[in-house]
């Protein structure tokens, strides 16, 4: 599931090794054309453009663009971008709408482009490329492509940095094409749509110009703005003067590659991707002609169509050879919002290793206090703050840094220097020395983490145990080995992967076939029972509209287009893109009609079956969704028979004959393919309530923006959690870096949207450092949210279980913690416990020198709202609920004036405490609508 497409959304944002360096123009565009027709005449070309099985049905209209502007330039084939090539003495290089690139040529772009070669790209480029390549190029191009828009707009100019941009009528125009997502840090955009919120149509970096709309097609726009935005951006580059420390001339590339203007491929105009488009031309009213005596360069051989590679493979690669975010000995400009961003991560990670440490040092300190009391008392302590202490270490956090003989305290008083002279250095335009400090202190701040002590509260820490690592197990023994290395690592809720590419893992009697890989043997069956006998949560995890997959085949040596088992005994099943392709292009799953009815009533009963035959805790619905789409692109999904018959019915019309180019008709059909998702998960959240009303349901979602989300994969999640059809929401927020998680994260879990239902961010293991993971895992601990989810139980490696272990593993107590969405008034109410304790540590050790009077009134109220939560923990009932909501809300609207003190000296800790104060609130909602059950 996730190895491939669920990076999506989820890949992170990499700090550019270089800020904008900010040109100033002395002449216009036209004026500087002279500038690219000497560029022509010269021996070799500045520029080279890639040509692709992708771009081939376009390459007319995009030769003809190029040979109006007149710049010499050669053609590369996509093959030919790898890290051995050589493409010669040209700085500049074109990507024109090629949406799957191989990590390799991903890495050799990112190569390339350290030397000093600039990069000018359009449409959604790498879109169709394995995570890991979207990923980096995402960080060389500055922004990716979010979305396709509906209709033809206008673009219009910005504020820039390029202000001669902004001058140029010719650059402005009417277009389609799609939004550009801007990095944060180190990108602008000089083109906006106007549209709501005046997303951008173009980014730029120093090293970059992204446009966002497929240049050389006429569906997209004329060839006049074309040529204009092309030509901006090659003088951009060319008349920008190299940095000393880059090569003037910079290696890579193609030795064959031809130095003339190259005529469109004979033979290969109505075929490759894209089939929406019509064939491109120049504009004859371009007020350009060509250079005279200008050549045609050999026709490029037809492209072999290759298959994009698994993501599995394309993530291994790119991990081992992406730089890091912030190159240490790299003096290249760091411009005023890097170096705010970067400031900003540090002060972040600050607080977040003061957190931790507080949390530990606040639990051994009442601990000791306990302690000490019991020697001269026996006072009873009340149930739920005993639980909770019995699990606390017995000794405060280490105190000591061994090879730097400094507390911990002087440490982070040393690191906090380093942040507050951060834009300093950048001024001073020391940006080396910047990046050192930067890396020093991240490092440093790292190794301050209490990774030897429990920090950890009640919260839903989930891992999803894969197909691979259960077949890997191969029996009941191998698979308690498994559940005994999560269980110490205080893992609580495992999603067992029970259906997947149309297999069960288990013997049904309603699906078609079990798991080839799996041979007398029920491994679902014993899961539960190993779970249960270690007070975990045994949920299954399924797929749901994705019917097969061809990586499975592989492993089975079954024909790569085995559409699996349940397609193949039902091809009127299916669902197809527009084009007739059960499995879209660059996809390697084919889908279920969710229109069917068929389809819809096998689901339900098999998944009854799992529910019923089998005492899980939960279902987890994966790919609850359709394949990816790209309606401008003219890639579109959904024409199954049903749904094609009930749409027209509907309408009159069968969707197969409309376009975005009909926005009510397309809306209709958006709309129509949405609702079968929804419908189907309201459907089965009725059917499991009454079959299992404790059982809960679970959604692994894309975190994109709704809009988007809707438009590319009909993913209405924000709904089914509205109408209570779904308990918990896991959006797949995967990141290698925890300012890129945050970013994603974030939006969701401040989502007023969901209304009761719990979200539970989801965190991916592979090529993510040990520490960086448990960063990751802190930051979700300072948000306000119940827990989290590991992807996935094969990267589950010994360091991070050692790791977890110590920090959240079980310790001997006769009670378990309790599981947010199985207990949330008792989870609210030792975490509530954990609160006053570190509120009391921080007014019994800091040198505020508060008045007696405002701690003591503090905590009166403190008392009063825990007395109400522990009242309800212990007898839940609706008058105990609405006690402890309202004397929650009376101390959240007091808290700000209460810890205005505090505020001022530690901001990042108020909010912090603010956030445990709003999962308290969502966990009192979410159990109001348990009691209901």
């Amino acid at each position: 599931m996730k190895n491939q497409e669920k990076s999506h959304k989820k890949a992170n944002s990499q700090i550019q090794k270089a800020g904008f360096f900010i040109l100033s123009f002395n002449f216009l565009i036209f004026n500087s054309f002279s500038i690219l027709s000497a560029t022509a005449a010269t021996e070799e070309p500045v520029l080279s453009v890639v040509h692709s099985q992708e771009n081939a049905n376009q390459w007319r209209g995009i030769t003809d663009r190029l040979q109006t502007i007149g710049v010499k330039y050669c053609v590369i084939p996509l093959a030919d971008v790898r890290s051995e090539a050589d493409w010669g003495d040209r700085r500049v290089l074109f990507l024109p709408n090629v949406e799957t690139l191989t990590p390799t040529q991903a890495i050799a772009l990112e190569e390339w482009m350290s030397k000093g070669g600039r990069l000018i790209a359009s449409g959604p480029v790498g879109s169709l490329s394995a995570p890991g390549v979207r990923q980096l190029l995402r960080s060389l191009l500055g922004g990716y492509w979010g979305f396709s828009l509906s209709e033809t707009e206008q673009i219009k100019p910005t504020k820039t940095n390029i202000s001669e941009w902004a001058n140029q009528t010719e650059l402005f125009g009417k277009v389609r094409g799609g939004v550009v997502i801007p990095n944060d840090i180190g990108s602008e955009s000089p083109a906006v749509w106007n549209s709501k919120d005046n997303p951008a149509a173009v980014v730029t970096t120093e090293r970059s110009t992204f446009m966002g709309w497929r240049w050389g097609t006429d569906t997209a726009t004329e060839a006049t703005l074309d040529n204009a935005w092309l030509k901006a951006a090659l003088n951009h580059y060319l008349t920008a003067q190299p940095p000393s420390n880059r090569m003037k001339k910079v290696a890579g590339g193609s030795p064959n590659c031809s130095t003339t203007v190259a005529a469109a491929p004979r033979g290969q105009e109505g075929g490759g991707q894209g089939a929406g488009e019509q064939r491109g031309s120049s504009s004859p009213s371009s007020p350009l002609s060509p250079p005279p005596n200008i050549a045609t360069a050999p026709i490029p051989k037809p492209l072999p169509i290759v298959k994009p590679p698994s993501s599995q493979e394309a993530i291994d690669q790119l991990e081992q050879a992406v730089r890091l975010d912030v190159a240490p000995n790299s003096n290249d400009p760091i411009d005023n919002n890097q170096a705010i961003a970067l400031q900003q991560e540090l002060e972040n990670l600050i607080g977040r290793v003061e957190s931790a440490n507080l949390a530990v040092s606040a639990d051994a300190a009442n601990v000791s206090e306990v302690t000490s009391e019991a020697k001269q008392s026996s006072r009873h302590l009340d149930t739920y703050r005993s639980q909770s202490l019995k699990e606390q270490p017995t000794q405060l956090a280490s105190t000591k840094l061994g090879a730097l003989g400094m507390s911990k305290e002087q440490v982070l008083a040393r690191v906090k220097v380093i942040a507050k002279n951060f834009p300093l250095l950048i001024a001073q335009k020391n940006y080396a020395l910047a990046r050192q400090q930067w890396l020093k202190a991240k490092t440093t701040l790292w190794q301050q983490f209490p990774i030897d002590q429990r920090v950890a509260q009640p919260e839903i820490r989930a891992v999803w145990l894969d197909r691979g690592t259960i077949v890997r197990a191969g029996s009941k023994a191998g698979l308690a080995q498994i559940f005994d290395r999560l269980a110490q690592a205080g893992i609580n809720t495992v999603f067992f992967e029970t259906v997947n590419a149309g297999y069960t893992i288990y013997p049904s009697q309603v699906a078609k076939e079990q798991n080839p890989l799996i041979r007398g043997w029920d491994p679902l069956a014993d899961a539960v029972k190993l779970a249960h006998e270690r007070d975990m949560e045994l949920h299954a995890w399924v797929w749901t509209f994705a019917a097969g997959n061809q990586r499975h085949n592989q492993i089975l040596n079954l024909n790569p287009d085995y559409p699996g088992p349940v397609l193949a005994a039902h091809p009127d099943w299916a669902n197809y893109d527009n084009l007739g392709n059960m499995i879209p292009v660059g996809q390697t799953k084919p889908f279920f009609d969710p229109a069917n009815p068929e389809v819809r009533k096998y689901l339900l009963k098999l998944y009854e079956e799992i529910a019923t035959r089998y005492n899980v805790d939960g279902l987890q619905l994966d790919y609850i969704r359709y394949p990816f789409q790209d309606p401008s692109a003219g890639r579109t999904y959904g024409y199954g028979k049903a749904a094609r018959a009930q749409f027209q019915q509907l309408t009159g019309v069968d969707p197969i004959n409309i376009s975005p180019s009909q926005p009510d008709l397309w809306q209709k059909w958006t709309t129509f393919r949405t609702q079968q998702v929804d419908s189907f998960v309201a459907q089965l959240s009725q059917m499991l309530r009454q079959k299992r009303p404790n059982l809960i349901l679970s959604v692994a979602v894309f975190p994109l923006p709704e809009l988007e989300r809707i438009q590319k994969i009909q993913q209405n999640w924000e709904t089914w959690a509205r109408q209570g059809d779904v308990d918990l929401i896991v959006p797949m927020t995967y990141a290698l870096d925890t300012s890129r998680f945050q970013r994603l994260a974030q939006p969701w879990i401040a989502s007023k949207q969901l209304g009761s239902t719990l979200l539970i961010p989801g965190i991916r293991l592979l090529s993510l450092p040990t520490i960086g993971t448990f960063d990751q895992l802190q930051l979700v601990r300072d948000l306000p949210v119940s827990g989290y989810a590991l992807f996935a139980a094969e990267n589950f490696n010994n360091d991070l279980q050692k790791l977890l272990s110590s920090t959240q593993g079980r310790v001997q107590s006769t009670t378990s913690q309790p599981i947010p969405h199985r207990q949330p008034f008792q989870t609210a109410a030792i975490r509530y416990t954990a609160l006053q304790r570190e509120w009391k540590f921080v007014f019994q050790n800091d040198q505020l020198q508060r008045p007696v009077q405002t701690i003591s009134d503090f905590n009166n109220q403190a008392e009063v709202l825990r007395s109400a939560l522990n009242q309800l923990a212990a007898s839940p009932n609706p008058n105990k609920l609405l006690v402890a909501r309202a004397s929650l809300t009376r101390f959240q609207s007091q808290f700000r004036v209460l810890m205005s003190q505090e505020l001022k000296s530690n901001s990042y800790q108020v909010k912090v405490w603010e956030n445990r104060l709003v999962t308290i609130e969502r966990l009192l909602r979410y159990g109001e609508r348990r009691l209901r059950l």
